[in-house]
């Protein structure tokens, strides 16, 4: 027996797909596609908290960027170079010191996205009915078992 996929509530061999407390046999399936499913409050939540924090990455530099125009152009008006060179030098410093804490937040930034912003829904014909094996708001996850389902059926189809 082969394992395709396995884990906590999935798990794909050569001989069955086991989903949500049910055993369903390759030999019994007909047919394997999947679909979008409703969106859920989680992938909705998911997709405002992707919005929330690109605003918050966003901010800092956009006021930085404020000042440091404000700077120039009271700079110029009173032809002090000096002091606003210093400052924003003290800018670019800071910046270049805060860069590195950035890496939180971006890996949840890429993680959100990893995860899509779609509900998934592997459908198996089986006995000559339709039935919902999995419904789950991970892209990733649900990639990584459909492609399992699909090598696992071609597999048992070679060897009829």
């Amino acid at each position: 027996m082969t394992v395709y996929y396995r884990d906590d509530a999935v798990q794909v061999t050569s001989e069955s797909i086991r989903a949500g407390g049910r055993v369903v046999a390759l030999a019994d399936v007909t047919y394997v596609w999947h679909t979008r499913g409703r969106q859920t409050l989680a992938v909705r939540g998911r997709v405002l908290g992707r919005g929330v924090l690109v605003l918050l990455l966003s901010l800092p530099p956009l006021v930085a960027l404020i000042c440091v125009v404000s700077l120039v152009w009271s700079a110029q008006d009173r032809g002090e170079w000096t002091l606003a060179l210093v400052i924003l030098a003290g800018f670019v410093v800071g910046a270049l010191f805060l860069t590195p804490f950035l890496e939180l937040p971006l890996g949840w930034l890429d993680r959100s996205y990893e995860r899509g912003s779609q509900v998934h829904e592997l459908w198996v014909q089986h006995h000559g009915r339709e039935e919902l094996l999995l419904r789950t708001p991970d892209a990733l996850r649900f990639g990584q078992i459909y492609r399992a389902v699909q090598r696992a059926v071609e597999q048992h189809t070679d060897r009829r």
